[in-house]
This record gives C-alpha cells, sequence and structure tokens, in this order.
C-alpha cells in the first residue's frame, strides 16, 4: 500500500495547491439575493467551503467587489469575510473584473496559470472574466455549484457558453479532492475535514446576510 511519489506540482496537469490560484467575486448581497438558480443557503455553503479549501492548500487568493467604494453597494457577506477578512479586496466598477487594472494586476502577482474561479453572476461576472482568462493563456476551473444565476435558464446558458470556450467545470468537493490527492499528505486532512461542516458543527451558510 504504497503511494506514487508527488508529482511535479507546478507542472502537474490536475490542480494543486502548487500550480493555481483562487478567484472570488462578487458575493455580495444584492447579488447573492438575486440568485435563482439554487437554493440560497447551498449556493454560500459552497462558497464558504470552497474559500476554505483555498486557505486549507494555501493558494493565493484574489478577491474582487463591485461599487462598494461608490456606496451602491455593500461589502461582501459575513459568512465569506468570517474566512478571507484577513485578505485585500480589489473593489472596482466594471461589470467584468478583467477590465479592472488593479485585479488583473493582482492575477498576474499570482504566478499561477490555473485560475480556480467562482463569481456572482453565473451571467456576467463570471462569464466575463473566464472569457478573457482564457484569451490570455490562463486555464481557468469554475466552481459549478458554487455560483449562480439570475434564472435557471441563465446560469446554465453560461456554463455551456464558459465550458464550450475551454473552461472545466469542478465542483466544490472535487476541488477538495483534487487539491488533497493523497491521505498519506496528513497537514491538510483535519482541514479537508471540514468540506461539509466547521470543526464545531456550526453552519456558517445560514447567515446570508
Amino acid at each position: 500500500m504504497a503511494s506514487e511519489p508527488i508529482r511535479d506540482p507546478v507542472k502537474d496537469h490536475l490542480l494543486t495547491p502548487q500550480n493555481s490560484a483562487f478567484v472570488i467575486i462578487d458575493y455580495q448581497p444584492i447579488q447573492v439575493s438575486s440568485i435563482r438558480s439554487m437554493d440560497k443557503q447551498e449556493l454560500v455553503f459552497n462558497i464558504v467551503h470552497s474559500c476554505m479549501a483555498a486557505i486549507n492548500y494555501k493558494l493565493p487568493i484574489v478577491h474582487s467587489t463591485v461599487n462598494v467604494a461608490t456606496g451602491v453597494n455593500k461589502p461582501p457577506i459575513e459568512p465569506v469575510m468570517k474566512v478571507l477578512g484577513a485578505y485585500p479586496t480589489y473593489d472596482r466598477t466594471s461589470i467584468n473584473s478583467w477590465e479592472d487594472v488593479e485585479f488583473k494586476k493582482a492575477v498576474v502577482a499570482t504566478g499561477r496559470k490555473k485560475l480556480i474561479m467562482a463569481a456572482l453572476w453565473t451571467e456576467a461576472c463570471l462569464t466575463f472574466p473566464a472569457l478573457d482568462a482564457l484569451k490570455e493563456g490562463y486555464e481557468v476551473y469554475a466552481i459549478a455549484d458554487a455560483v449562480g444565476g439570475t434564472s435557471v435558464e441563465a446560469h446554465k446558458a453560461a456554463l455551456r457558453r464558459i465550458e464550450q470556450a475551454g473552461v472545466q467545470l469542478i465542483s466544490k468537493t472535487q476541488l477538495y479532492c483534487e487539491l488533497q490527492r493523497d491521505w498519506a499528505r496528513k497537514e491538510t486532512v483535519p482541514g479537508f475535514m471540514d468540506v461539509f461542516q466547521n470543526a464545531d458543527g456550526s453552519n456558517p451558510e445560514k447567515d446570508n446576510r
């Protein structure tokens, strides 16, 4: 019962903690409240635990918001901020975050070519930067069960569009398994076990204000 030697984690074709970055965009109250493609509590649960995965595996994190500085929109929802509060946010006015100078610089600065991306809404704030990132040579992995649209059809159409362009669709649990890869890598196993609920049994997805 022996695992193969760890493949080069930078060149691995699968996601690893050493070759990928986590990009999260616009999990703010208005966006969350407007989701019609899935249950909102499930959506928040999945994005919170995706954020927890990014921290557990020490991924570079780029967190963007829209229209907070202008006063038009509010900061990210509390469950997300409980996990990512120590990380900076890149506020912008553009719908497409890839067209924001500071955001794009932050992505480039990670040095990673595999981008694990989640955004609200699927049809806009995920689709546009995902397509632009592909054009600039990045591999994009969209967490399909942690994103949502303003309708079921809008969400499905957006996922079809980005998948046809080359985005790879994954789930939050697949993300954890792909980054963990081997139970013998014991350092990150405790964090992996938080994938469905916090160690203290609390459910952060319930507070989606």
